[in-house]
This record gives C-alpha cells, sequence and structure tokens, in this order.
C-alpha cells in the first residue's frame, strides 16, 4: 500500500470510512441487530481488558515526579477541552444541528490517546517518560471521569443519566474488565506486548466493530437524515479551530509555568490529543444505538485531524 503512504493516508481510517460505508448500505436490522449488540458489548469488554493489560504507569515512575505537567494535561484533557465546547454553545443550533453539538460535548470529555501522544512527543524530542505516565494515567482516569462529565454536561437527546442500571453498564462493561486486565497484567503483560501484531487486530476490530453498530443503528433510525454535507464541512472547521486553540493555550501554559522545552513538548502533545480508541467503546456503552451515530461523529473526525495537523504522517 506504498501509494498510501505517499498521500499520507492511515489505511485505518480507510477502513473506519469502509465500515460507515457498510452500516449506510447494508445496516443491521431485526434479529442481525441483536446479534451485533451483543457482538460489540463484548468486543468493548475485551477492549478494555486489553487496555488494562497493558498500561502500566509503574514503569514511567521517573515521569510521574513531574507533576506540574501531569497536572496541566489532565486539566487540559477534562476542563479545558469542555470549557471550550460549552463556550461554543452558541453553534446550536445555528451552525451544528443538537446532536453534533452533544457529540462535540462527548469528544471533550473523552481521555487522551496513549500510542499517538508517545510517538509525537518522541518525534519532537520531549520527555518521553513523563508522557508514557501521562497519556496513561489519562486513560485509567478517563474510565471513571468521562461517564462522570457525560451525566453531568450532556443534555437533551445525547442525556446521560447515572441510574442503577447504567451504572452497573459501565462497571460490567468497563471498569470490571479493565481492573481484570491490570490484575492479570504481571502474567500476561509480557505476552500482549510480545505478541503486539496478533493483539492489534482485536483491538481494531473490536473499534470497527463498535462503528458498524453505532453507524447502523443510526441508519435504521433514520438520523443521517438530519446532516448534511455543509453540516459536516462545518463540524470539520469548528474541530480546527478547537484542536488549534488547545494547542495555544497548552503552549502558552507550559511556557508560564517554566517547564523545559521536553516537558513543553509533552504537555501541548498530551493535552491536545482525544482517543478515539477509548471513546468510542465508552459512546457504546453510555449512549442509545439510536443516537450514538451521530454522538462519536466528531470524535472520529477530530482524530483524524489531529493526525494529520500534527505530523503530516499518520
Amino acid at each position: 500500500m506504498r501509494w498510501l503512504r505517499l498521500v499520507h493516508v492511515d489505511p485505518y481510517i480507510l477502513a473506519l470510512l469502509a465500515t460507515v460505508a457498510v452500516a449506510a448500505l447494508l445496516p443491521a436490522r431485526g434479529v442481525a441487530a441483536t446479534v451485533v449488540s451483543a457482538a460489540t458489548t463484548i468486543a468493548v469488554g475485551l477492549l478494555f481488558f486489553l487496555y488494562g493489560a497493558r498500561i502500566a504507569p509503574r514503569a514511567a515512575l521517573d515521569g510521574a515526579q513531574h507533576w506540574r505537567l501531569h497536572v496541566l494535561v489532565m486539566l487540559s484533557t477534562f476542563a479545558l477541552f469542555p470549557l471550550l465546547v460549552l463556550a461554543a454553545r452558541a453553534l446550536e443550533p445555528a451552525v451544528l444541528t443538537p446532536a453534533l453539538y452533544q457529540g462535540l460535548i462527548f469528544l471533550s470529555i473523552v481521555p487522551s490517546t496513549v500510542q499517538s501522544s508517545i510517538a509525537f512527543t518522541s518525534m519532537a524530542h520531549g520527555n518521553v517518560p513523563a508522557a508514557i505516565f501521562s497519556a496513561s494515567f489519562s486513560n485509567i482516569a478517563g474510565v471513571v471521569v468521562t461517564p462522570l462529565l457525560a451525566a453531568a454536561l450532556l443534555t437533551g437527546a445525547g442525556r446521560v443519566g447515572l441510574s442503577a442500571g447504567s451504572i452497573t453498564a459501565i462497571v460490567l462493561q468497563l471498569l470490571l474488565p479493565f481492573a481484570a486486565g491490570q490484575l492479570l497484567r504481571p502474567w500476561i503483560g509480557h505476552w500482549l506486548q510480545r505478541h503486539r501484531r496478533v493483539v492489534a487486530p482485536v483491538d481494531r476490530g473490536s473499534i470497527l466493530l463498535v462503528v458498524y453498530s453505532a453507524f447502523s443503528a443510526g441508519v435504521v433510525a433514520g438520523i443521517w437524515r438530519q446532516l448534511s454535507i455543509g453540516r459536516v464541512l462545518v463540524l470539520l472547521i469548528v474541530l480546527a479551530v478547537l484542536l488549534v486553540v488547545v494547542l495555544l493555550l497548552t503552549s502558552l501554559g507550559s511556557r508560564l509555568l517554566g517547564f523545559s522545552w521536553p516537558d513543553q513538548v509533552t504537555a501541548i502533545f498530551c493535552g491536545s490529543k482525544k482517543g478515539m480508541a477509548t471513546g468510542l467503546p465508552m459512546a457504546a456503552v453510555l449512549f442509545s444505538h439510536e443516537s450514538v451515530g451521530v454522538i462519536v461523529l466528531p470524535l472520529m473526525l477530530f482524530h483524524q485531524i489531529q493526525l494529520v495537523s500534527c505530523t503530516g504522517n499518520p
């Protein structure tokens, strides 16, 4: 696939787009929808089990000493992003539909990425141990913080109420598998590291299944008729502006705090990223099948924008 590298297109992004196209043409209905929903539930649990088995903040203990850096990253991830999006509420409904704006809020509360944050930091000669700890801690915290912020900030069609049923779903599908992975990590962590090529298809396949389930349900519910090409283009502009503002503010904040250049790099890259690999499975747990397709669209688009803008090579 040499031509894909030449035009800087990640084959996985093409796989995501193909999955959306399949969902649009062949959405799951009836019994098939029930099977897909059950498979998605299992896939989400497996995904968070693998996250728990691989994330090891203790491996970056030296990076944990930079507590001011980690506080800045956490504030950017779970406070700055939501505040900026809430300040943009005036865009609804004239510029963004209510559903897209709810998706924008969800984007703002998901944790950072792990792989991309570390890779970008390394390429820019930043503080890699600190990036490992910061990105890992963001994902661990996000398992709890993201559902709480979703319940507090989302309204209308995207409303997430922390009822006994929803709390049970979060515990069973997110927290319990994650905790099990953490507990078993001493025995299976090294195996997972050595067999990344075996595990990677499970990761990506699970996310593709979540995407198919979400967009398929949206097609069946008819919500995609509410979106026009113009709305999507406007959303892309809004997401690009959001990323630029966060990059500028994290850069300014790290300089005002007197960070060294490596620490500035880490703060900028870890504090400006949003993780699709974590966010999509969370959305599958938190939202109804009918609304989740539009809810995750801003996150999917932002993911590609952040890759292209920060490196030019996903």
